[in-house]
């Protein structure tokens, strides 16, 4: 990896006044000026489809279904099917854009805000007109988390209202438990967004260049994505149902595990029985000493403490990139001693040592 070596000399006589400053924030915004328009609006494009999932569709998708229940077995059954189709496609296009928000993120980040300003030189312009590296790169995380916050924030929001206006009214609207919706419909997607962001940053002080950069970025941010849509089920402790063998697992929630249940009170796997005989069933539970099923489940209940603490911990991650990066930007900088200053010390002692002699 080669140093980026931050300019040494003399700044600009004006470059110590607050006038003389450049205005980093003015800046950033006029260099990442199409990347701020394209997210402005695909915030307000998802925002007005996520209002119209909210209100006209949905209603009109519950009104559908209505009419279709009221069909009963009548083969002449006549129900806008369009409107349940249309609700469907809007609720699936804008919740998979809302989940591939931080993978734009960190590609944006690691390519274009900073590996492309890295690579072209535009870095170091600045640095040579008086800003230092820490402040180069504290302007260009704090302004674009600002506004990914807002943005994402916003769009979650809206999502959560529109979800939450279809629950128990479309038969076929998704249950919270599903991994796309579990997300859209809280604070892991701005926090998701955030973790993009610095590791983008990361990224593209690593590289230096814009293309691996690039996709560096995009491939650490869907890693996170895994790794918080693993860690979220485990967040919160989870609720044990015990039923009899009659009854059958127990249902619900976002599942976990589920297993046999002992006379002893032990929970041992499953073996799994898949015969019509019941007998057959009963005499496979038997000679394991089953006496019931156990079901291990979020009940809904624990939706926001299992957000809260999967976006907290996200969070931190996202610390700890932020942190990476400015250690590898001030190892990366580190100003170099001038050669003049040796070469005097050289002198000197060379002659100090004439006049020993």
């Amino acid at each position: 990896m080669t140093t980026l070596t931050a300019p040494t000399g003399p700044a600009p006589a004006a470059a110590g006044s607050r006038a003389g400053r450049p205005r980093l924030v003015r800046w950033l915004l006029r260099l990442h000026r199409p990347a701020l328009y394209t997210w402005a609006v695909l915030v307000v494009v998802l925002a007005a489809g996520l209002v119209w999932l909210w209100g006209p569709l949905a209603d009109a998708a519950a009104s559908a279904w209505r009419q279709y229940d009221a069909c009963g077995m009548s083969p002449r059954c006549s129900y806008d099917q369009d409107a349940i189709l249309r609700y469907k496609d809007v609720y699936n296009y804008t919740t998979l854009a809302l989940n591939a928000l931080p993978l734009l993120v960190g590609a944006w980040a690691g390519g274009s805000l900073f590996g492309r300003e890295l690579e072209s030189g535009t870095a170091r312009l600045a640095w040579a007109q008086g800003v230092t590296p820490t402040r180069w790169l504290a302007t260009r995380l704090a302004l674009p988390a600002a506004l990914v916050a807002v943005g994402t924030g916003l769009l979650v929001l809206l999502h959560n209202r529109a979800w939450s206006a279809a629950r128990g009214r479309v038969t076929t609207a998704k249950d919270w438990t599903d991994t796309w919706t579990l997300h859209a419909n809280g604070p892991t997607t701005v926090a998701l967004a955030l973790a993009a962001l610095a590791a983008g940053a990361l990224a593209a002080l690593l590289w230096r260049r814009t293309l691996p950069a690039l996709a560096t970025g995009l491939c650490v941010a869907a890693g996170l994505r895994g790794l918080a849509g693993l860690a979220l089920p485990h967040m919160w402790p989870a609720v044990t149902r015990v039923t009899t063998l009659e009854e059958g697992y127990g249902g619900g929630g976002l599942p976990l595990g589920s297993g046999l249940v002992t006379a002893t009170g032990a929970h041992i796997p499953d073996p799994g029985c898949y015969s019509p005989d019941p007998a057959v069933c009963a005499g496979t539970y038997a000679k394991l000493h089953a006496t019931g099923f156990y079901t291990e489940s979020q009940p809904f209940s624990h939706y926001w403490p299992l957000q809260l603490a999967t976006s907290a911990l996200v969070l931190v991650l996202a610390c700890l990139l932020a942190w990476a990066a400015f250690t590898v930007l001030r190892r990366s900088t580190r100003p170099t001693a001038p050669a003049g200053k040796g070469a005097t010390t050289g002198k000197g002692a060379t002659t100090r040592k004439e006049a020993t002699a």
